[in-house]
């Protein structure tokens, strides 16, 4: 059945509908809102099964392409051997090289509104034909797959009536988010303009970065914002538009060079927006703050996993101690292992509560009194201590 797909260039029609399902993006929002969702489509299994055949074959064609630097070397979403764990390692490790040499680091993290779902399908198209080289019977099956979609909204047990989609590729698919990658490549060259601007991308999250001495920062912001200008000249050009209200701007510098900032007006301009550096961010899943110790991220994580270790408590007596590690591998160790190489190196003090973390849990699995020691029951289960799974 694929390969009659693909032989034929032709995308069945009756796969290319979608239930889409609202997810709430954060769940602080502010549930009337429709920006407060995140429209995931739901699709068929042959729908997804056939798209990650594609996919497998598209993402091969584009890293032969990457000899022409197709691919820009900065995008890190879904791609091989690329992650936000390395995107992080990458962007944090040249931020700490700055600081030990005594520079400021300015961040901005820019925030495109429903870049999924307003991708243009020529433009797409285009960008496949003279950019990768896509065409003949490739081309054809592709303009099948993108064209003729359609999807319908389902609450609770209510379906809306099915809606024709002029644009947009879905989330949720397999190909989709290859797809927008594809379609978002050449970024990179309205970034390259200002060459002291370092770019780093994930999917549809944008960061670009500069640094300085502490008596430039000012220089170094508006080289940020005449960047941010191009790429809202690029956003238009693509029918992509960015979102001031949220994007943010972030400072990390050491504590002695942060004194000398007290009295430095550090905002860029995004548009008609100022935005003003914050506390902390939120960079791929990981609070960042100024000094780049992560003990705000670490706290977070430890109490975010002691919240599931107490729901887990109420039915624990109830199960097994198999059931037990299953449950705990699932909700609390992935939470504890989620880009944690941005640890190394951290003293003892801060690695602290996730070690708690980890003997809460070791006292769960087996059924330990609090008192009780955990070292024969970590070396049972095969478990590292939090300093031994960070290296």
């Amino acid at each position: 059945m694929a390969n009659t797909s693909l032989s034929a260039a032709v995308f069945p029609s009756s796969q290319k509908h979608a239930i889409i399902k609202p997810i709430p993006k954060k769940p602080n929002l502010d549930p009337f809102d429709l920006k407060s969702y995140r429209p995931v489509s739901n699709l068929s299994f042959i729908s997804k099964f056939l798209e990650r055949l594609v996919a497998r074959r598209l993402l091969s064609h584009s890293l032969h392409c990457n000899e022409h630097q197709l691919l820009p070397k900065c995008q890190s979403a879904y791609r091989p051997y690329r992650s936000t764990e390395t995107a992080l390692v990458y962007v944090i490790n040249r931020f700490l090289c700055s600081i030990d040499n005594g520079d400021v680091c300015v961040l901005v993290l820019l925030d495109l509104s429903a870049t999924f779902d307003t991708v243009d399908h020529q433009h797409l198209l285009d960008v496949m034909h003279k950019r990768f080289g896509i065409h003949g019977s490739v081309y054809n099956w592709f303009a099948f797959y993108i064209s003729g979609r359609s999807q319908a909204v389902t609450i609770n047990s209510l379906c809306s009536l099915p809606s024709d989609l002029s644009c947009a590729v879905p989330q949720g698919s397999v190909l989709g988010p290859v797809d927008f990658i594809i379609y978002t490549e050449d970024l990179v060259s309205a970034i390259n303009k200002a060459p002291s601007v370092l770019p780093q991308f994930f999917a549809d999250d944008t960061q670009l970065s500069g640094s300085s001495n502490p008596g430039n920062v000012t220089a170094v912001c508006r080289v940020l914002e005449y960047c941010i200008d191009d790429v809202q000249v690029w956003c238009s050009s693509r029918r992509l538009q960015l979102n001031p209200d949220e994007s943010e701007l972030m400072l990390f510098v050491s504590q002695v060079n942060l004194e000398r900032l007290a009295s430095t007006d550090v905002s860029v301009h995004v548009g008609q927006t100022v935005i003003q550096p914050s506390d902390r961010v939120r960079d791929l899943g990981v609070i960042l703050d100024s000094s780049l110790s992560t003990r705000q991220h670490i706290a977070k994580v430890a109490s975010t996993c002691f919240f599931h270790l107490r729901r887990l408590g109420k039915i624990g007596k109830v199960l097994d101690r198999d059931s037990r590690n299953r449950l705990v591998c699932a909700f609390i160790l992935t939470r504890i292992e989620y880009c944690n190489a941005v640890f190394a190196g951290l003293p003892d003090s801060t690695l602290a509560p996730l070690q708690r973390v980890l003997h809460a849990v070791v006292r769960f699995v087996d059924d330990l009194q609090p008192r009780d020691h955990v070292t024969e029951t970590l070396m049972s289960l095969h478990w590292l201590p939090a300093r031994e799974r960070i290296m």
